[in-house]
């Protein structure tokens, strides 16, 4: 039976520790530890427990994948393992980085399963997937930051579910030249890579990321197949300002990125980058309205967003809406 998180304070991972076990995130064991702000109620979620919850689980650890929703401490991890959707994390658990903000923990990762690729397709069908999404941890440590191993994760996907649609979530594959064109001939159907915060908290949330390189990452994905659709998120709740939230979109939009997702930041560890402020709803909702106006195709913003949340349904809206646009257009 799969094991039940506190998501953001009871992982028992971390109790190994005590027991003399490396550390989940060494380099922040120094750091001073900060306050837990108390969550608002439009925050708080259903406890994970149900039937389908633990089949999803249970086919989960069968498979010996990784999943963001376990490693990443995910909120929504109930709502989406009832559904029988899951986020596979490939390339390991272990990340080359050092965000103040993730869950996932830092070290120096084992080698790449050859066999993982098959495994995410397999598990894909095992699930009944209808659109997948794939994720990784950084591998600063590969020569090319692992895009062959996605670019196989996509084709072993498209292979065995020549129905399901991919959608993959990539680090930045900084200083890895021609690392994003190996991840673009596979033809995901949606790209997606998070710029995180605005570009002023990069060198105390992401300081291992730079702002442009990702913001052109993105860019460059639209000039090599404008056909895949491209994807990206914040966080809020940071101590970023309104007005900073409403450059980035002006940024992502001149980039041709075509979804954007807005989520609240949630503290993991005291060891982590503290809340500064719980956004409200209706904050939220001005942002998407905001957002929309500046030109997106699909929005998705609230509290409990992240970036595969709901990300098959919305992926299917944004196909329908694109081809209402071209019946219209061509009937004109």
């Amino acid at each position: 039976m799969p094991i039940v998180l506190d998501l953001l304070n009871d992982d028992p991972r971390k109790r190994g520790e005590a027991e003399g076990r490396a550390a989940r995130h060494p380099e922040k064991a120094h750091r001073p530890d900060q306050a837990i702000a108390r969550k608002p109620a439009w925050i708080r979620v259903k406890a994970p427990g149900s039937a389908l919850w633990r089949e999803t689980g249970e086919l989960l650890k069968a498979s010996g994948l990784v999943t963001v929703c376990q490693e990443a401490a995910c909120p929504n991890i109930g709502e989406c393992w009832e559904k029988k959707h899951a986020t596979f994390m490939i390339m390991g658990e272990t990340c080359t980085r050092a965000c103040a903000f993730c869950n996932v923990a830092t070290g120096m990762p084992a080698a790449l399963d050859p066999t993982e690729p098959d495994k995410v397709a397999e598990a894909t069908r095992a699930l009944g997937l209808s659109h997948v999404v794939v994720t990784s941890v950084d591998r600063d440590d590969l020569p090319d930051g692992g895009a062959a191993h996605f670019a196989r994760t996509v084709e072993a996907v498209r292979s065995k579910c020549p129905s399901t649609t991919i959608e993959i979530l990539t680090p930045d594959f900084l200083r890895k030249d021609g690392a994003l064109e190996t991840v673009v001939v596979s033809r995901p159907d949606v790209f997606n890579h998070n710029l995180e915060t605005v570009p002023g908290l990069y060198p105390t949330v992401r300081p291992g990321a730079r702002y442009f390189h990702s913001l052109r990452l993105l860019q460059r994905v639209k000039e090599l197949n404008p056909d895949i659709v491209t994807k990206s998120g914040l966080m809020v709740g940071l101590g970023e300002k309104r007005n900073e939230v409403a450059q980035v979109m002006d940024d992502l939009r001149t980039a041709d990125v075509d979804f954007l997702t807005i989520g609240q930041y949630l503290q993991p560890t005291r060891k982590h980058h503290e809340v500064v402020e719980f956004i409200t709803p209706e904050a939220f909702k001005a942002y998407e309205t905001f957002a929309y106006a500046k030109g997106f195709e699909m929005v998705a913003a609230s509290p409990l967003t992240r970036s595969s949340h709901h990300a098959g349904a919305d992926f299917e809206r944004l196909r329908r809406k694109r081809a209402r646009s071209k019946s219209w257009a061509s009937s004109s």
